[in-house]
């Protein structure tokens, strides 16, 4: 089956899977996807994220985090879609619940937070938003 927004169906597993207080939550593989795990294990949304090769493609398997039962990620909101990219530079770049979320943008460096972004004198597209 041919997916048009793979990111976001990344983001609406987790976010369903957190939502049935799930442990784990299996995803198709691909590059950008292992950047966004990364991400949200650097900043503590989960648990831990592995890349299980049981086909050419990969899955990642991601442990969702809790804390006294609730899980931690709240939200999980795509910004840039296919169909309406959108773009941010340095100085314009959001801040996600008054810098209690993260901003996740895909800069000429790779993928990145948006506090890692600014520190590093880049804008690029805002993929999703974090909280």
């Amino acid at each position: 089956m041919n997916m048009t927004d793979p990111i976001a169906d990344m983001l609406t597993r987790i976010r369903n899977a957190a939502l049935a207080r799930q442990l784990r939550v299996s995803i198709p593989a691909s590059n950008m996807k292992l950047a966004i795990a990364k991400i949200l294990k650097e900043e503590g949304y989960i648990k831990d994220f592995e890349l299980v090769k049981d086909s050419p493609q990969g899955t990642i398997r991601v442990t969702l985090r809790y804390v006294e039962k609730k899980p931690v990620l709240t939200q999980l909101k795509r910004v840039s879609k296919p169909g309406l990219r959108v773009y941010t530079r340095r100085d314009d770049i959001p801040r996600v619940r008054g810098g209690l979320g993260t901003a996740i943008i895909s800069t000429p460096k790779g993928l990145m937070t948006g506090r890692k972004a600014y520190q590093l004198g880049m804008g690029g597209e805002v993929v999703c938003y974090v909280w």
